[in-house]
């Protein structure tokens, strides 16, 4: 069964919004009740989680309209545009609770947890979890890539209350515990960043077709051609609603510019029937000496 991009995009970000905006005030209030910093890391990370929401609904709104004259290949990559958003929201989070970490600790500020900040924070870790896989679900039947940086979002939120709980039980031994806390949180949302803008900016700059992809388009068009056509020069453009893969192809130097030009229109309406691609085959003689341009 095939999802509904759009729709399951709005129903995970509203999903979101309504969840993390309930967890934001309870954790904010156990935060100030108990003057934890890590506890308010853990409450204004949560509250980035709605912002980053919001987000991913307004991309998959503009992201699902269709191609123009203005936009040949569609707005699949507001997408992309928005995980970048994401990632700046976490970093500048992340700066700002490291700061204030290292100046509590240079203070040698002590936390007294309670029972309330250990109830807030294991019925934060349940819920946050369970956001994250439905988030990464959504995100595996749709492809969405914002969808996907919602839950890692999800996922981290969750990571750093269970760092959380765990200071919780040291408190009373260690003074410093919620100094390096809120320290442990900033550096997992500084890789959480990290990781969303490696992978999107990846996908903006182009980005090299897996080689499971190019194994089986050689496969399919060993079905169609039993000559090796030494396929080679694989690039994949990704607009998300739209990719184009362009390739290259060696023919017999003999064959007229009407055959090539069949075999190369063959190849490229297989690529779109099988793979949703639209494909530009390169042709070049069988004899040339292949010499790849960077």
């Amino acid at each position: 069964m095939i999802m509904d991009k759009t729709k399951a995009g709005y129903i995970e970000g509203i999903a979101s919004v309504i969840v993390n905006s309930a967890l934001f005030i309870l954790k904010l209030w156990a935060g100030i009740i108990t003057g934890s910093i890590a506890l308010a890391a853990d409450a204004w990370h949560t509250l980035s989680d709605s912002i980053s929401s919001v987000i991913v609904v307004i991309a998959v709104k503009l992201s699902s309209k269709k191609a123009d004259k203005e936009h040949p290949f569609g707005h699949g990559r507001w997408e992309q545009i928005a995980s970048l958003f994401i990632a700046v929201i976490l970093g500048i989070i992340a700066y700002d609770f490291f700061k204030n970490s290292i100046t509590q600790f240079s203070n040698r500020g002590k936390t007294e947890y309670g029972a309330i900040a250990v109830i807030v924070t294991v019925f934060s870790i349940i819920l946050k979890e369970l956001l994250a896989q439905y988030a990464f679900y959504i995100g595996r039947k749709t492809g969405s890539i914002s969808v996907k940086a919602d839950g890692w979002h999800h996922r981290t939120d969750a990571l750093s209350s269970i760092v959380v709980l765990i200071g919780i039980g040291f408190a009373k031994q260690f003074w410093w515990i919620d100094s390096v806390l809120g320290i442990i949180i900033a550096l997992m949302l500084f890789y959480a960043t990290f990781e969303i803008m490696k992978e999107t900016i990846t996908k903006l700059l182009g980005e090299e077709p897996g080689q499971d992809l190019i194994n089986k388009i050689n496969t399919e068009v060993k079905k169609i051609y039993n000559d090796d056509l030494k396929i080679h020069h694989f690039h994949l453009h990704n607009y998300v609603l739209h990719k184009e893969l362009t390739l290259h192809i060696r023919l017999d130097k003999n064959l007229t510019i009407e055959n090539g030009h069949k075999t190369a229109t063959v190849i490229e309406n297989m690529i779109k029937e099988q793979f949703d691609m639209a494909a530009t085959v390169h042709v070049e003689p069988l004899e040339l000496e292949y010499s790849r341009l960077i």
